[in-house]
């Protein structure tokens, strides 16, 4: 098994304050860097979630060694309500996630997640339904455009679509190295210090594929339901798409957003369902970034719960 190195482990347990809860949901199981930290750290329970099956069958052998303190689930974190109160779990003391991919997504080549080992165009971490090749291969070239740019950021998106489609018509696209060499036959090549020019176009397809930024607008909506009055919400993102939504959500449900209408300044906001003591995100130490070069990009986000209802239950 690949090992994974948790990023910011000191700055989320420090956040969650494990010695002190009862409960708390790794959204993100992963390998269970968070979750072992968390069941070393205190006497609690830890209710673990995952989509893929990899880690699910790595989550039954980490749970032997708890003595069941720790359940592993199957499934998207979007439905965590449901998979909670199925196991009888109504509130939580933290919740934590983190949406990085874990190391053996990356480094294991036949997941198709990585540019840099040759493996098949899958990026599914669920291993079902539509994966990378199938999208790559009959998306026209508008909506392969659309992709990387709206979730890869990639401002050379129509350029990499119209080159991904002439390559098509001569060979299906079914490497990862094959549509990392397409990729970057018309990008500069770069410069010292500055990232593959395939970084981006895979990050789009791979959220795309796994519909990732609305699986953590549906779990963070999960969250709010299931955190008890006084509990954490600690979120480590990667990216400024996963951030941006975090921010925007704790700033809103915190009651710092915006007014819904500025023509209508006399609409009464909901009570804040979660509070913030900073606005701003904890960065990963120089220390860290200098040792594990996943944290580089980490920016991790904390709210805690008040005792007023859920935003959407009211809204």
């Amino acid at each position: 098994m690949t090992l994974h190195q948790p990023v910011m482990l000191n700055e989320v347990l420090d956040a969650l304050q494990p010695a002190s809860k009862a409960l708390i949901i790794d959204a993100t199981f992963g390998r269970g860097g968070y979750s072992r930290a968390i069941l070393e750290a205190g006497d609690g329970m830890v209710m673990a979630i995952d989509r893929d099956p990899d880690a699910i069958a790595a989550g039954a052998l980490l749970s032997a060694e708890y003595d069941g303190r720790l359940t592993v689930m199957e499934g998207p974190f979007s439905t965590m309500l449901n998979l909670a109160r199925g196991a009888g779990i109504t509130a939580a003391d933290a919740i934590v996630f983190d949406l990085g991919l874990s190391s053996p997504q990356l480094d294991e080549a036949e997941r198709g997640f990585s540019f840099r080992h040759d493996g098949p165009l899958d990026m599914r971490m669920e291993k079902s339904g539509l994966n990378a090749a199938d999208f790559i291969n009959t998306a026209t070239e508008t909506e392969i455009a659309r992709v990387i740019w709206e979730f890869g950021e990639e401002r050379a998106s129509r350029r990499i679509a119209r080159a991904i489609v002439k390559a098509r018509t001569e060979a299906p696209i079914t490497r990862t190295t094959q549509l990392a060499t397409i990729i970057r036959s018309v990008m500069p090549r770069p410069k010292p210090g500055q990232i593959d020019p395939a970084t981006r176009s895979f990050q789009g397809i791979r959220i795309h594929i796994n519909g990732e930024l609305d699986e953590i607008s549906a779990a963070l909506e999960a969250a709010e339901q299931l955190l008890k009055p006084g509990g954490q919400l600690v979120v480590v993102s990667f990216h400024s798409l996963e951030d941006r939504l975090v921010k925007n959500f704790m700033i809103t449900r915190s009651g710092q957003g915006p007014r819904p209408s500025r023509h209508r300044p006399d609409v009464e906001r909901p009570t804040p369902s979660f509070s913030l003591e900073r606005r701003k995100p904890v960065l990963p130490s120089e220390t860290e970034t200098a040792t594990n070069p996943r944290a580089r990009s980490a920016r991790m986000r904390v709210a805690t719960r008040t005792d007023a209802p859920a935003m959407k239950e009211v809204a």
